[in-house]
Formats: C-alpha cells, structure tokens, sequence
C-alpha cells in the first residue's frame, strides 16, 4: 500500500511515472538542464536522464512506495522503498533509499538518489 504523503505535484506526478514505467511521463517531471545522481553517476539533461530511465527504472521494471517525505527549505527529502527487476546482490531487504529533490517551475531540477546508513551516533 502507498503512503498518503503530501508531496509536492510535480514530485508525486514522478512517482506515479515512476510506477507506471511510462519513460515519457518521467521525462516530462524533470527540467531541461536538471541533474539525476545515482550510484554515484551524474545524468545531466534530459537526453541522459531519459537513456537512464528507459533502461535502469522502466526497463527494470522499478517500483517505489514512498514512506515518508520532508521539505526541508526548498529541497525535498522522499525515503522510498525500491522494488523492481534490477540486480539486488548485496542489497537490504528492502531496499529504502532517500531521494533529494529539488524544484523549480514545476519541473524536478535535481535529484539525488542515496542509500543511506543509520549514523553511528
């Protein structure tokens, strides 16, 4: 079951793209100088961000359930549970990684994908 959060549109519009595996639909969250960062790979325009969508969220059938959300001044940080079709060799049960977002226009400029750690203290 999906969390009831309240997310900014555009964000939730992502999401639900997400969920769907419609490329177009994802593409069309994001501006057109925006920056994805996953796995330490940056994705810098639309052109990059669609070759990784198509292939690493649509093509690996990635789903994610978001369980909570903060805006914290203006960037957004979304805690996701990831399910999908991608290769989860070494990877928690579940899989919960942060996604920092930020928006401008209505369009995602920048996210960030990160699987955290708890800190230590």
């Amino acid at each position: 079951m999906t969390a009831q959060l309240s997310l900014d549109p555009v964000i939730a519009s992502h999401i639900a793209a997400i969920n769907s595996f419609d490329v177009d639909a994802i593409v069309d969250t994001f501006a057109d100088d925006a920056l994805v960062n996953d796995i330490a790979r940056e994705f810098w325009g639309r052109e990059h961000i669609r070759a990784f969508v198509a292939k690493e969220m649509a093509g690996d059938h990635v789903t994610i359930e978001p369980l909570d959300a903060v805006d914290n001044a203006g960037m957004w940080c979304v805690r996701c549970r990831y399910e999908g079709d991608y290769d989860k060799t070494g990877l928690p049960d579940p899989l919960v990684m942060t996604n920092y977002i930020r928006v401008r226009d209505g369009k995602i400029v920048t996210l960030f994908i990160i699987k955290n750690t708890p800190p230590q203290y």
